[in-house]
């Protein structure tokens, strides 16, 4: 086109976060020339690592490791990207919507109200996640009534316990940053199946918030790459099938290539323009698949003081403040304190609206209320409000609507539209909504690219 920079390659990817680097490395590995378009100013997606003024290195984004995500861990052993274990030592408090405070030890504790009747709710869920075909989830037993109601149906048709019910909403809160209304059952059950079970969802030690990354979470992403062809601030305005491939444009240049592997997040194809339009399946899957809300603050303190009490700083809240769950998120050498408070679902939404100041007073008086009154006096601030994100729109991943999958999961979930391909942490079996499942689908999509080109010829 007139004006733009003309180039070609074998395989264009659009999105440099973990599934697009992955899938870049991958196909530069088998000899295929990959160019890789970013929007952003820098590349990583959903995890973006920050010095803030105090000299602290925070993750925005998604920042912890578990041991079962093995592609994550054999890339940052190949890259050399140190990790540590989370920090858990210490009492974990859970502050009741009345203001009763409880301390325990573990995910959740081993008495309380409703803890007995979440606990047969959690359980009943667990063996229907058992059920769940992970590649062809289409194929999973009754389907299609998994699928037609919400998670707050299902957990009323099991229990009237309002302490429960209270309980198992907020569960939903803080793995899909969603409200139960909102999402699939079927959608519920096939994410707790891709990480092996709700605890691995839910847990620190050995489970998906076990170890946090030295460096930050995006020093991997920087890391791969080092070695390839990504051109940032670059928007894709539109993908264009061509006689022999396809042809993506951004605002400076024009790329042709043979195929493309789009990494998106769902919510973000709206912003590209496709030449056919995609079909109906995929942008029906698109329009049934929303990015969850969720924001994520940080205050830095001189010391980890609560460590001091033998407090955690590992907190649930169920009251009326907006912060759902904090975490220690100090520095490996405690070197200063850091806690990470978590606002997700609905409660983000009244949150973000508020002036500045506002949001500053609620996220410090809850964790003051887990650490104490120093809490209130952090010497460095910083908020990540993902849902008003540019590029992202949402986090940690999308959630599917009741209906969604039946609809529209079939042909509009990761099935290759013509010369592209899909990828991005929403297409992945195994670990879908977090950085291996991003990995994994990144694997997959080359897999399909370099499979397609060996038989064309």
């Amino acid at each position: 086109m007139t004006g733009l920079e003309q180039h070609s390659a074998d395989v264009v990817i659009v999105g440099a976060g973990y599934a697009g680097l992955a899938a870049a490395s991958r196909l530069a590995a088998a000899g295929l020339g990959v160019v890789v378009l970013e929007a952003a100013d820098r590349v990583g997606g959903r995890v973006v690592s920050e010095v803030l003024p105090s000299g602290v290195r925070v993750d925005h984004g998604g920042q912890w490791i578990g041991p079962s995500q093995k592609r994550f861990h054999e890339l940052a052993a190949q890259f050399e990207c140190a990790t540590f274990p989370a920090w858990e030592t210490g009492r974990h408090v859970e502050i009741w919507h009345d203001g009763t405070r409880s301390d325990h030890s573990g995910s959740m504790p081993e008495s309380g109200p409703g803890v007995a009747e979440h606990g047969r709710v959690i359980a009943a869920l667990g063996e229907l996640a058992l059920t769940v075909e992970l590649d062809q989830p289409w194929l999973t037993p009754n389907f299609e009534v998994l699928d037609s109601m919400s998670a707050e149906e299902f957990f009323h048709s099991q229990t009237d316990d309002e302490d429960a019910l209270r309980r198992l909403a907020h569960a939903v809160q803080r793995v899909w940053c969603c409200e139960p209304r909102e999402i699939s059952f079927f959608h519920v059950l096939f994410h707790v199946a891709s990480a092996g079970g709700f605890e691995q969802l839910a847990g620190t030690s050995g489970s998906a918030q076990d170890s946090r990354f030295a460096d930050g979470a995006d020093a991997l992403a920087l890391a791969m790459a080092a070695s390839l062809t990504v051109r940032l601030d670059e928007p894709v305005l539109t993908i264009r099938h061509t006689g022999d491939g396809v042809e993506v444009i951004t605002g400076k240049a024009a790329v042709t290539a043979r195929r493309a592997i789009v990494t998106v997040p769902p919510a973000a194809l709206g912003r590209i323009g496709f030449e056919p339009a995609l079909p109906p399946a995929r942008r029906g899957w698109t329009g049934h698949t929303p990015m969850g809300r969720v924001a994520k603050v940080h205050a830095v303190y001189e010391e980890p003081f609560w460590r001091k009490k033998d407090r955690s700083g590992i907190a649930t809240l169920h009251g009326r403040n907006p912060v759902g769950a904090v975490f220690d998120n100090s520095p490996q050498d405690a070197s200063r304190g850091v806690l990470v408070a978590f606002i997700h679902g609905d409660r983000v939404d009244r949150w973000a609206a508020a002036p500045d100041d506002v949001r500053r007073a609620d996220v410090l008086a809850a964790l003051a209320e887990v650490a104490g009154a120093r809490a209130r006096m952090p010497v460095d601030y910083a908020e990540m409000a993902w849902s008003e994100d540019g590029w992202t729109i949402g986090g940690y991943a999308c959630f599917v609507y009741p209906g969604g999958w039946t609809e529209y999961g079939e042909h509009g979930w990761r099935a290759p539209t013509g010369a592209l391909h899909w990828a991005g942490t929403e297409t992945a079996s195994v670990w879908n909504g977090h950085v291996e499942g991003a990995i994994t689908s990144g694997d997959r999509a080359a897999d399909e690219v370099i499979a397609a080109l060996k038989a064309a010829g």
